[in-house]
């Protein structure tokens, strides 16, 4: 048998729906700081969390009650069997998580400076398990046939991760729900004009985009929201989601564009709220709402996760959304942010 554990490219079995949510991309491990407001020189204790933006985003919707699996690779390391039990601990299927022979299971450092400083440390260099996803070990019947397929920018930042997106949208074939999370990280690419030659190519095979405005410059040369969203919109995206920070969060379709303020919170730690917006994002979706209840859901969702220091055990419930969204009017701080903007 292979040293390098073979990727399970079982579907669900005979009888069973399809998946609701299946994510690709980014996995690890964050280790985060139990003393706030210095530098990590300064820090003397850490805790560990599951971690990695499309791995949060699959704990979200889990969350939400749906039926999730993740795809991404692991380390043949302790951090790598963590994230397994971690996934299987949080109701996301870990079937399609194999680990490979080399470069370990990363981890994720941080420094908590509220409520609008968190600078992040990876060490996933020169690259990580997560980008040698190979295009022939894809459950590809599940990428088809899930209620959402979700996938981010950084998977594209490197072969043979890129090569595999592109073999899966190529079969998901431009489904309702594919969604690509702008997610730009420029300490993942060489060029920013590479990253924008391939979320560009991306952009033909997506029906959903979502990002902040700067990732939208990337993505098609706007930073102003309303231009960013028309330039979506003309690449074929039916839906474009546009975080504004301060002033909430736009979305376009052809047929209807809106805008949701922000939901107030004290931050504690804004990583992984956009996560948590992704997460509810697809519930929204899946449940067919209408789009002004999406974001406004969508918004409480990453303002929890914002209060708190992890990002993964911190994903809400629909229940704990539902609670907050019926006292929203009773809320009030005095560092009243976006929590879903934080990337």
């Amino acid at each position: 048998m292979s040293d390098v554990d073979a990727m399970d490219t079982t579907t669900p079995a005979a009888g069973d729906t399809a998946y609701d949510v299946v994510a690709i991309g980014r996995t690890g491990v964050d280790i985060y700081p139990l003393q706030h407001g210095v530098g990590l020189e300064k820090v003397r204790t850490f805790e560990k969390f599951l971690g990695g933006s499309a791995t949060n985003v699959a704990v979200a919707a889990a969350r939400h009650g749906h039926r999730t699996a993740l795809v991404t690779r692991t380390g043949q390391d302790a951090f790598g069997r963590y994230i397994h039990e971690a996934l299987r601990d949080f109701g996301v299927d870990d079937s399609f998580v194999s680990a490979v022979a080399g470069p370990p299971t990363p981890v994720t450092f941080c420094e908590v400076f509220p409520p609008d400083d968190f600078p992040l440390y990876f060490y996933r260099y020169p690259t990580a398990p997560d980008l040698m996803i190979e295009a022939d070990e894809l459950p590809l019947d599940a990428i088809r046939d899930a209620g959402v397929y979700w996938a981010t920018v950084t998977g594209l930042s490197q072969e043979p991760s890129r090569a595999a997106h592109f073999r899966a949208w190529d079969v998901r074939a431009r489904r309702t729900h594919t969604v690509l999370d702008l997610d730009y990280r420029p300490m993942f690419w060489s060029d920013p004009a590479e990253a924008s030659v391939q979320v560009g190519r991306a952009l033909d095979h997506v029906t959903v985009a979502v990002g902040n405005r700067e990732e939208c410059e990337v993505a098609v040369g706007e930073t102003d929201p309303q231009r960013a969203a028309d330039a979506l919109l003309e690449r074929g995206v039916e839906l474009a989601v546009v975080k504004q920070g301060p002033k909430g969060v736009l979305a376009a379709t052809r047929d209807e564009r809106l805008e949701v303020p922000p939901f107030p919170v004290d931050v504690v730690n804004g990583l992984g709220a956009g996560d948590a917006f992704g997460g509810a994002l697809c519930h929204g979706l899946l449940e067919g709402w209408d789009l002004r209840r999406v974001l406004e859901f969508a918004n409480v969702a990453g303002a929890i996760v914002a209060s708190k220091l992890e990002c993964s055990t911190a994903m809400p419930t629909s229940a704990e959304v539902d609670e907050r969204l019926a006292t929203a009017g009773r809320q009030a701080s005095p560092f009243a942010t976006t929590a879903e903007e934080a990337r």
